[in-house]
């Protein structure tokens, strides 16, 4: 988390290409609750669904001494660094210390988000997104809306947007595609492979910060709808590759927003391609399908 905690560097530079326009009203992080945005009609918000990695900084060096005391009083004899801090933040009598901490989401290793829970109790799911023994394949999906920029003194000089959360997922990659199931007549370790190769490349799509319809879309696909992993193992079991993922509206949009998730594959031999479409409705902070995968034809 950066919590083995180091000090919330100042990241202005790399936030700058994430952030909303200077222009946009700045807020604090130590306000009360209610003045953080709050959720808004779904035809004026800006909803944000981001795969990343959360971490937890400290916004000042007095905030860092006071977790130095708050470790030095817990009983941490056998524990690592990063045992000892999950132990801190998760004693209910330091509380208050979580509540001062900077939480922030990285996507890609930029940090993009500072994180903000629209109610007290959900600063449990922060928390819980500090893992003891952390990996590389540790995800973090954070489902909110998205806010104006954090004031500079918030995160010691990070300013990026805010997201006032309603839920997140914490997991790692390898036990969630563990237990995506796993389609008849395909091999446990092609279907392994394929599922990883899915997973990484919806991840990586250039800029995929969670913020718009499209790319809010593929990760909830990504991390809700398994039909997408076991047709990538069929198609790659035919000897076909995945040529391109594309988001598109759909025709049936109207009063509520709808895009078709477009997979395309092309025979590695022939070049004949096949696609694949998905419909989701984005209208609202929590997308959800409208129709299953099947065969899509180009109009």
């Amino acid at each position: 988390m950066t919590i083995d905690i180091a000090p919330g560097e100042d990241s202005t530079a790399a936030a700058a290409q994430n952030t909303a326009p200077a222009s946009e009203p700045v807020v604090r992080y130590d306000e009360p609750v209610d003045a953080v945005p709050g959720p808004a009609p779904a035809e004026t918000a800006q909803f944000v669904y981001a795969i990343g990695r959360i971490e937890a900084r400290f916004p000042s060096l007095g905030v860092e001494k006071e977790f130095a005391q708050a470790t030095g009083r817990a009983d941490s004899a056998g524990l690592t660094d990063r045992e000892t801090a999950q132990a801190v933040l998760s004693d209910p009598a330091n509380r208050y210390l979580a509540r001062q901490l900077c939480w922030v989401l990285t996507i890609e290793g930029i940090d993009t988000y500072i994180l903000i829970p629209h109610d007290a109790p959900d600063l449990d799911l922060l928390i819980d997104a500090i893992r003891p023994a952390p990996s590389p394949l540790d995800i973090d999906v954070v489902i909110g809306t998205l806010g104006p920029l954090a004031a500079p003194d918030v995160c010691n000089g990070l300013v990026a947007p805010m997201v006032a959360f309603d839920q997140i997922y914490s997991f790692d990659t390898e036990g969630f595609l563990a237990a995506i199931p796993r389609p008849e007549g395909v091999a446990a370790k092609e279907f392994k492979q394929a599922s990883e190769d899915i997973f990484r490349r919806i991840c990586q799509i250039a800029d995929n910060s969670g913020a718009t319809d499209e790319h809010r879309a593929l990760n909830y696909l990504t991390v809700r709808y398994p039909k997408i992993y076991e047709r990538a193992a069929e198609q790659f079991a035919g000897s076909s590759s995945l040529t391109a993922v594309e988001v598109i509206p759909s025709r049936l949009s109207g009063v509520r927003r709808i895009v078709n998730a477009v997979f395309t594959y092309t025979e590695r031999s022939s070049g004949v391609q096949e696609k694949f479409a998905v419909k989701v409705d984005v209208t609202e902070e929590f997308p959800f399908l409208v129709a299953p995968l099947s065969p899509f034809y180009d109009r």
